[in-house]
């Protein structure tokens, strides 16, 4: 048995595995010695069936799959021992009329070589960092939202600025029949709030879906129907005012204190507003840290320069699903591919040279962290150390689970390489001009 690489360019290649009948006899003939033991044939006696007929009942099938076994076997190893990269896998070149009884028997295969390339993280210009802080406006919302939260409701009769109304919204040709309650300060345009003001609780009123509320997400609450729904629904609906209350915010206490942050973790309005920015501004971090990994990733797709073997990939990917697709298909799906397939390569490179390789013992550890914060989030900081062993080894043993940890602990390595490695400039802003700038928002 011979394997051979002829290299077509530098990303292209073909090896051919000759296979000689000398190479897979002995093994044949074990095969169909053992099929003899045990053939079961009308006419002869278990384990008396003549060689001669077994040879000719099932040696061609033999030949062929021991032929096909150590065809892998030995382009797996040749590739293994050459230590070659390719992408993909290996295509065989469709051959017509194999004589499988050829004393040499010759198969060619593609390949698609991985490109050489240097991956250079400093760049000449520097990416932009967010330092997104929160502001005294946000902090002051946000302390307003928890006294609301936490409030009491005190019934009014008639509504004004900062009343809720509570209210049943009927039209039976969009199949709506919806009770919700909300802001009246989220009722646009100066008619339809005359309409509300004019108004007392047990009456129903006929109003406009169109420029109801002042943005479509408080229309799909308020009628329970679907996003695209709402958008450019010009329907009149019946509303049945059931409730009109004003709600009273709570007292910036202690009582509040310790509801929101624990017993005595604040003390003061100070403390508490501090601890609020502290919060917000943890959760920013998260926003902040995907934008620079997603900039980060598109300025490396975009100034790192290599060659794909791209007709290659292209042929393969017509059968590498679980159904054939066509060649324009194939073609297709590559140009959707093309940028993810190279950050990969991007990602692996900057793996090995910074030797970021993920050991079992990180992916637990970053599993547990994992749980421990999700744990805090429904008020358990007393987790015992059985208790998240036991959790986060049946986590562990879903294969997907342990991919999507794998992932998530992959990015933040990134993350952290790119802070200390890539050309970057941090810049502080609060979180609206965070999203206005991050995201043309």
């Amino acid at each position: 048995m011979k394997v051979t690489r002829k290299d077509i360019d530098a990303l292209n290649a073909v090896v051919t595995v000759a296979i000689d009948q000398d190479d897979i006899a002995p093994k044949i003939e074990t095969i169909l010695l053992d099929y003899k033991k045990r053939a079961n044939i009308p006419g002869f006696r278990k384990g008396h069936v003549p060689l001669g007929l077994i040879k000719k009942q099932y040696g061609m099938a033999v030949r062929v799959e021991e032929t096909n076994k150590l065809l892998q076997e030995s382009l797996t190893k040749f590739l293994n021992d050459e230590n070659i990269s390719i992408l993909g896998n290996p295509l065989p070149k469709a051959k017509e009329n194999i004589n499988w009884e050829a004393d040499t028997l010759n198969f060619d295969f593609e390949l698609g070589l991985t490109p050489k390339f240097e991956v250079k993280l400093k760049g000449r210009k520097a990416l932009t960092h967010y330092l997104v802080e929160a502001d005294e406006k946000m902090i002051n919302e946000q302390l307003k939202r928890m006294q609301s939260q936490y409030g009491s409701l005190k019934s009014a009769e008639r509504v004004s600025p900062g009343i809720e109304i509570t209210a049943t919204f009927k039209n039976d040709e969009e199949a709506i029949d919806k009770k919700a309650t909300f802001s009246f300060d989220d009722v646009k345009g100066r008619k339809n709030k005359s309409v509300f003001e004019k108004s007392s609780t047990g009456e129903t009123i006929t109003l406009k879906t169109k420029n109801l509320f002042s943005d479509d997400q408080k229309l799909v609450q308020a009628l329970g129907i679907e996003q695209k729904k709402a958008l450019g629904l010009d329907v009149e609906v019946s509303v049945t005012l059931e409730e009109f209350n004003e709600r009273i915010l709570a007292d910036l206490d202690q009582e509040l204190f310790d509801k929101i942050f624990g017993k005595d973790s604040v003390k003061t309005v100070t403390e508490f507003k501090a601890k609020l920015k502290e919060d917000a501004e943890s959760q920013f971090v998260t926003q902040s840290e995907q934008k620079l990994l997603n900039d980060v990733t598109e300025y490396l797709i975009d100034e790192t320069k290599f060659d794909l073997p791209s007709e290659f990939l292209k042929k393969w990917m017509q059968t590498a699903g679980e159904n054939p697709v066509t060649k324009e298909e194939a073609a297709a799906e590559y140009e959707k591919s093309e940028r993810g397939l190279r950050y990969q390569l991007i990602e692996s490179k900057l793996i090995e040279k910074f030797e970021m390789q993920l050991k079992k013992e990180e992916i637990q550890d970053f599993a547990k962290d994992m749980i421990r914060k999700q744990m805090l989030q429904y008020g358990r900081a007393d987790i015992e150390h059985k208790e998240l062993e036991d959790i986060a080894q049946r986590i562990l043993s879903n294969k997907d689970e342990v991919k999507r940890i794998s992932d998530q602990l992959m990015s933040q390595k990134m993350i952290n390489l790119f802070k200390n490695e890539a050309n970057l400039k941090s810049k502080k802003v609060s979180y609206e001009n965070f999203i206005k700038e991050a995201y043309n928002q």
